[in-house]
């Protein structure tokens, strides 16, 4: 009973923090402008940017410091309460000093650091529960497919408010998390773990792990760069206001979100190989037509494809990392995962961003839709080599 009240708890802090971050997202543009910005594009893309390089750089050594501590959920409380003073700090800048663009995006990249924390290591108390990883995963993805659902058109509808009021709302979402995580009981190992190197000395046994890490960089690349990109995009094509832009992302959201569960037992039938390559490459070839719609309802459902062609790879890429870790190495091997993840959304961020500002958004549709491509292409010969479809993962 005390696992199934800690799962639901923990899944809670995990919504929540992905629900305060994507709230952000529709109206980026309109938040950096009232933060001080003189532009649309350039500035959005660094206050996205700030973010995740901070999510970066700082998830590694919350990790380290819980593992040598032995304890989960004072850091969770302390990262997430970090996250909440560092949102409210964002909204209150403007009337209260004049700090220059920069200056906010320092505060933008401390509330990154802090926050980082607290999914973090929401997510690794997940892990640390009994009751079957599967369960327990499940759990962590319900929770942050829901949290990006709903954020989406929630952020767009406050920011018809006012620009900060989605601001005002994911601080008082990070205090929540900081008090639930006092509520759950804390499963970490006493003593610590190995070291981060003796980790990734391990995993250069298993080399084959570069191809999930390499397409959870570009899906999570396609992600960042709807973040920014694909809203402005949408802001300015069709002249969409925050609220339907906010729809619009839901329209790839919604389905990634909810389709996850059963495109996952069709990876665990059919195998790994069609989902991901299959997967990809039509991907990638939606996402290009994306940004050659020429109406707002072909983008739409050209948004729709998107989040379900992304449903149907995104489970199979996760379960491939288990499929080919050790069963000891398995936590390392998704803290890997998730650490390309956020490099590939924060490229999504500054790729995307630089390429349709230098040449366009078409062009940057059909860098970030291509680079989908062309992996789904290099990759094939080493998925048949794997030959992964014929292992006990995919029985009856």
């Amino acid at each position: 009973m005390t696992n199934s009240r800690d799962r639901a708890w923990l899944a809670a802090m995990v919504f929540a923090v992905l629900l305060a971050q994507v709230l952000l997202y529709p109206g980026v543009d309109r938040l950096v402008g009232a933060l001080g910005a003189t532009t649309d594009l350039d500035a959005s893309m660094w206050f996205l940017a700030a973010e995740f390089a901070a999510f970066v750089a700082f998830a590694g050594l919350w990790g380290a410091a819980s593992d040598r501590a032995g304890r989960r959920t004072p850091f969770i409380a302390a990262g997430a309460l970090g996250g909440s003073v560092g949102y409210l700090a964002l909204a209150l800048i403007p009337g209260f000093t004049a700090l220059s663009f920069e200056g906010v995006l320092a505060v933008r990249a401390a509330q990154g650091a802090a926050t980082i924390g607290a999914f973090s290591l929401a997510m690794t108390m997940l892990m640390d529960l009994d009751g079957g990883h599967g369960r327990n995963m499940a759990a962590a993805g319900a929770a942050i497919g829901g949290g990006t659902a709903l954020g989406a058109p929630l952020g767009g509808q406050l920011y018809e408010v006012g620009p900060f009021v989605p601001l005002y709302l994911a601080s008082a979402l990070l205090a929540a998390v900081a008090v639930l995580a006092l509520a759950v009981d804390d499963r970490a190992p006493a003593g610590g773990r190995d070291s981060l190197a003796r980790a990734v000395a391990n995993l250069r046994g298993t080399p084959t792990l570069a191809v999930p890490y390499a397409f959870g960089f570009l899906d999570r690349l396609t992600a960042g760069f709807f973040a920014l990109v694909g809203t402005l995009y949408f802001r300015s094509a069709f002249e969409l206001g925050p609220g339907a832009t906010g729809l619009m992302l839901a329209l790839f959201f919604a389905p990634f979100a909810l389709l996850q569960y059963p495109m996952g037992i069709l990876s665990d039938r059919v195998g790994r190989t069609a989902p991901i390559v299959a997967g990809s490459a039509c991907y990638g070839l939606v996402v290009i037509g994306v940004g050659r719609a020429p109406t707002v309802a072909l983008a739409g459902a050209g948004m729709l494809a998107v989040g379900i062609l992304g449903a149907l790879m995104s489970p199979a890429t996760m379960a491939l990392v288990s499929d080919l870790a050790d069963d000891t190495e398995r936590g390392v091997a998704m803290a890997g995962f998730n650490v390309f993840g956020s490099l590939g959304f924060l490229a999504g961020v500054v790729v995307g961003g630089g390429v349709a500002s230098a040449y366009g958004y078409p062009e940057a549709f059909l860098v970030a839709g291509g680079l989908e491509i062309l992996v789904a292409g290099a990759t094939l010969p080493v998925f048949l080599r794997l030959d992964i479809g014929r292992t006990a993962t995919f029985a009856e």
